[in-house]
């Protein structure tokens, strides 16, 4: 019989097989809100600071056929 690890490990690998295509857009995801979020801590910090916020910045998706209408 399998243990836990094992499962674990046959698991991520099947999920990771079968999201192979979607992976890239996932990552690009995962960058775009972990720019956002260390955008949003640095406002937090300087309206903590009393600094004035700087103008904020606008990041632009990209459409792809899946996405239009």
């Amino acid at each position: 019989m399998f243990g836990i690890g094992e499962l674990t490990i046959l698991l991520l690998v099947i999920v990771a097989v079968l999201a192979v295509k979607r992976l890239p857009d996932l990552m690009r995801s995962a960058g775009k809100a972990a720019r956002i979020l260390k955008s949003e801590k640095q406002a937090l910090k300087d309206e903590d600071s009393g600094r004035p916020r700087p103008a904020p910045h606008i990041i632009r998706g990209e459409t792809t056929e899946r996405d239009a209408p």
